[in-house]
């Protein structure tokens, strides 16, 4: 089968397509025809090397962790798919995706939303996991809550925004100038154009801060938190670290940081939305799979708007 795969950390220029032999398939698992996957943050730091700790050094490694296609074949145990089905999942760490087979876990995929494209259900995996999970579990959002989604037009803010909505928040989301529309469109209450104002200098205070593009602190925003406020991230810096062990014990403020945890509950509920309208899948650009590195250089830089989808032939 085609794969894009990397033999060493680095640059772009270690993703190379190349024939490798097709996943075997183990009882609990699926042996998925991959329509589409998209690009997330995390794969391109586990490519250059920033996760070598977790990842290791045995090579080659295939990346990806969104997934969208059909069913060809199902494991001895697995009792919830057949073959045909169109599915929407998460590969296991650390990927598997960029491929034209993915075994996929039975336990983290579900049904595809019947309203969605492949390309955009392989963008909702990861990136809308993680906003339903910082802001329902680690922010314990309630209705009427003020909600600020920093970088809320990037691939999970784009979620989150809609998200915090559904949840019953009301939401000021940040964002460039040409992305402000975008954001209201979602169902932002309000915005703020990063680009003219410091957020962290706004008048108002917010029950939860949700930083979906890992920009700032607690410390850095904790004047526009409320008392008891719940400041989130999604990547855990040394700072946010040491906040959230000290906030933890201590009353008032907190910090917390998430590392999604793809389940079939999290997906149902998501699809639930999605085919209710409720949900929109934003995708700034679609690449095929031989050009995964251009995908990554553009995710790289920081201004993909929504999410960058992997497209597959049929």
């Amino acid at each position: 089968m085609k794969a894009v795969v990397i033999r060493r950390y680095g640059g772009v220029e270690v993703l190379q397509y190349e024939d490798v032999e097709q996943p075997k398939i183990e009882p609990t698992q699926l042996l998925v025809k991959v329509r589409a996957s998209s690009v997330n943050p995390i794969d391109w730091k586990i490519r250059q090397g920033m996760l070598s700790l977790i990842t290791g050094s045995k090579f080659p490694k295939i990346l990806g962790f969104d997934v969208a296609g059909e069913v060809v074949e199902v494991g001895s145990q697995v009792t919830r798919f057949k073959p045909g089905d169109a599915i929407y999942g998460s590969t296991s760490f650390p990927g598997g995706g960029y491929a034209e087979f993915a075994a996929i876990p039975e336990n983290l995929a579900v049904l595809k939303p019947t309203n969605l494209s492949y390309e955009e259900a392989a963008a909702v995996p990861l990136a809308a996991l993680t906003a339903l999970q910082a802001l329902r579990d680690q922010g314990n959002i309630q209705t009427g809550q003020n909600v600020l989604i920093n970088g809320a037009a990037g691939g999970v803010g784009t979620f989150a925004v809609q998200i915090a909505k559904v949840l019953g928040a009301q939401v000021t989301g940040v964002s460039s100038t040409k992305n402000l529309d975008l954001v209201k469109s979602l169902g932002a209450d309000r915005v703020i154009d990063y680009t003219q104002q410091d957020f962290t200098e706004d008048t108002a205070q917010y029950d939860i801060i949700f930083d979906a593009v890992g920009k700032r602190s607690l410390s850095q925003t904790k004047r526009i938190l409320k008392p008891n406020g719940i400041y989130i991230t999604t990547l855990p810096s040394p700072e946010v670290l040491l906040e959230s062990v000290l906030t933890a014990f201590l009353p008032g403020q907190k910090a917390k940081f998430l590392f999604e945890k793809p389940n079939v509950k999290d997906l149902l509920f998501l699809k639930e939305l999605i085919e209710a309208d409720k949900i929109r899948v934003v995708i700034d650009r679609t690449y095929p799979l031989q050009e995964l590195a251009a995908a990554h250089t553009y995710s790289e830089t920081g201004r993909a708007v929504g999410k960058i989808a992997i497209a597959q032939p049929i």
